[in-house]
């Protein structure tokens, strides 16, 4: 029987390597971009991930963004390579194996659509969706965030609706607000993929990447689900033309230590 998978991945620096809000802020002259994240961040007002929609909606500063600015900076967005050949791989499957790729993101569904426009079909992209005013074109509303536990319902609707059972998820994230939605796909034995090494989701995660290459993702798949050996994945990336030219394998431990001060170590006799 053939098993179908479902891979789903964050948007901002996970397929792009900025970030929609700044990218948004430096095309429109914003200042305080970083700022009044963090202030938000501190307050606990929103959701990880829904701050740029929170400021869009609110924030006299974001208040004349229009829909047509949204797509514009989609268009400045730089993206990761090879993200048009990692959704040819998944759509070709692996063995007996075949993967339905979504990508989910808190970023406004606007700026994704137009940076991922022939990448990635728009009816696979979820994100957070306004509502505009028809007279003044200003955002009236926000119908939905792709954010927190908003990306845990997307993921969910997402499986049921596939048929795909929650141990051949594929989740792949970089930052706070994919920690909820990869904790969910821990708890059914699926597989949650960083491509950062932000503390916060690199000890969440099963897995850790880091590349600004989209296919360096396909690695983990290949080891953790098909135990495919490091000369069969150079293989596989072979055959299809590319040349895997390094590949470091680091563990990293973080630590804080504190106290004994008043027992200085001694040196070794």
């Amino acid at each position: 029987m053939q098993k179908h998978y479902l891979v789903v991945s964050d948007f901002d620096q996970t397929l792009s390597v900025n970030d929609s809000g700044h990218a948004l802020s430096e095309m429109l002259g914003i200042a305080g971009f970083e700022q009044k994240v963090g202030e938000l961040a501190r307050l606990n007002l929103v959701q990880q991930g829904a701050e740029l929609a929170y400021l869009l909606r609110h924030d006299p500063d974001f208040r004349r963004v229009r829909r047509e600015d949204l797509r514009a900076v989609g268009e400045r967005v730089r993206l990761k390579r090879n993200i048009a050949l990692l959704a040819g791989f998944l759509e070709r499957g692996i063995g007996d194996a075949r993967f339905t790729f979504y990508v989910v993101s808190a970023a406004p569904e606007e700026i994704v659509h137009s940076a991922l426009r022939g990448l990635v079909p728009p009816e696979h992209i979820l994100g957070t969706r306004f509502g505009y005013d028809e007279e003044t074109g200003e955002i009236a509303s926000v119908l939905r965030v792709q954010a927190g536990y908003g990306k845990v319902a997307a993921v969910d609707q997402l499986r049921a609706s596939l048929g795909v059972p929650r141990d051949r998820i594929i989740y792949v994230g970089d930052g706070s607000s994919d920690i909820h939605v990869m904790l969910h796909v821990n708890r059914g034995e699926g597989l949650t993929i960083a491509v950062s090494e932000s503390r916060q989701i690199a000890q969440i995660a099963r897995r850790t990447v880091i590349s600004d290459d989209a296919l360096s993702v396909l690695v983990p798949v290949m080891e953790e689900l098909f135990d495919f050996a490091p000369s069969q994945i150079r293989r596989a990336f072979e055959e299809h033309g590319l040349v895997i030219q390094e590949w470091d394998r680091v563990r990293t431990d973080w630590l804080t230590i504190q106290g004994g001060a008043e027992h200085p170590l001694q040196p070794a006799a």
